[in-house]
């Protein structure tokens, strides 16, 4: 397994496999890697000659209150988890190398996406998103890019990227992994202490609760999302931030569900944020 620090290393390893006819996967990672992003590894393993997974905290995706400082690192872990998997690169450049003095260019989605929801409550976040996921792009050059539905939003504008920057990359969404009680897998569950931890599968129990009353028939989000609201708030160490019921290609609010729906929920459990999903069809 390779270890590339620069982009220029990560660019002259994926130009020399594009030269040998080999198809690269790229799986981006902030590291701290659970069993969500393994499975997103074995994914790429399967489905193309060369896998990289790239390891980097972006900076331009924290806010000014955000947890950058104090995000979970664990490299060598990682290293080790890869190593096991079968990778055969890592990309892990320092935030100088991706962001070098002078770096004044983002990319910035609009239309609507990227100011809803987490987009709404972290400002700036999305951008931050963007311009990292475009310069993998630019530096890997994968064939397959992997990622998990957990952040459905996220999956969402990165496709578009994909889309509207042409990039030639398949955008692979591979289902969120879950803890035993439900918890969707994350580096933030770290934070979480005993009590904290026996709280925070309330979330996805929301989640399903909404799935089974819209399976039953219920087709009124507002009735669904009120349900949701009062499960959370039944549940001590939760404050629920929303809870919602979209449109799954647009996130924009359905006033009646009837095919397919994407409920999303975000909220504090202590003073640890989480997200998750679930997506609906009748």
């Amino acid at each position: 397994m390779k270890i590339l620090k620069t982009i220029q290393e990560m660019s002259v390893f994926s130009k020399k496999a594009r030269r040998d006819g080999k198809s690269i996967g790229l799986v981006p990672t902030m590291g701290f890697l659970h069993e969500g992003h393994l499975s997103l590894v074995k994914s790429a393993l399967l489905s193309v000659d060369l896998t990289v997974v790239s390891i980097f905290i972006n900076p331009a995706q924290f806010g000014k209150n955000e947890d950058l400082d104090k995000y979970p690192r664990n490299m060598d872990k990682d290293l080790a988890l890869l190593k096991e998997a079968g990778v055969d690169v890592v990309f892990a450049p320092e935030a100088s190398e991706m962001y070098p003095g002078g770096f004044i260019t983002f990319v910035t989605p609009q239309g609507g996406l990227e100011d809803v929801l987490e987009g709404e409550i972290r400002p700036g976040h999305f951008r931050g998103v963007a311009t990292v996921v475009a310069k993998l792009f630019n530096i890997t050059e994968p064939d397959k890019a992997f990622f998990g539905q957990k952040d459905a939003q996220q999956c969402l504008i990165i496709k578009k990227l994909a889309h509207d920057l042409n990039f030639s990359a398949e955008i692979v969404i591979l289902p969120t992994v879950r803890e035993t009680d439900g918890l969707a897998k994350s580096s933030r569950n770290s934070y979480l202490d005993a009590k904290e931890r026996k709280a925070a599968p309330a979330i996805f129990k929301a989640l399903q609760m909404a799935q089974h009353m819209i399976e039953l028939g219920e087709n009124d989000p507002s009735v669904v999302t009120a349900e949701i609201r009062k499960m959370i708030g039944r549940t001590k160490l939760l404050d629920l931030e929303y809870a919602v019921i979209t449109d799954p290609e647009t996130l924009h609010p359905v006033d009646s569900i009837g095919g397919r729906a994407l409920a999303l929920i975000a909220a504090k459990v202590g003073t640890t944020r989480l997200i998750d999903n679930i997506m609906i069809e009748r």
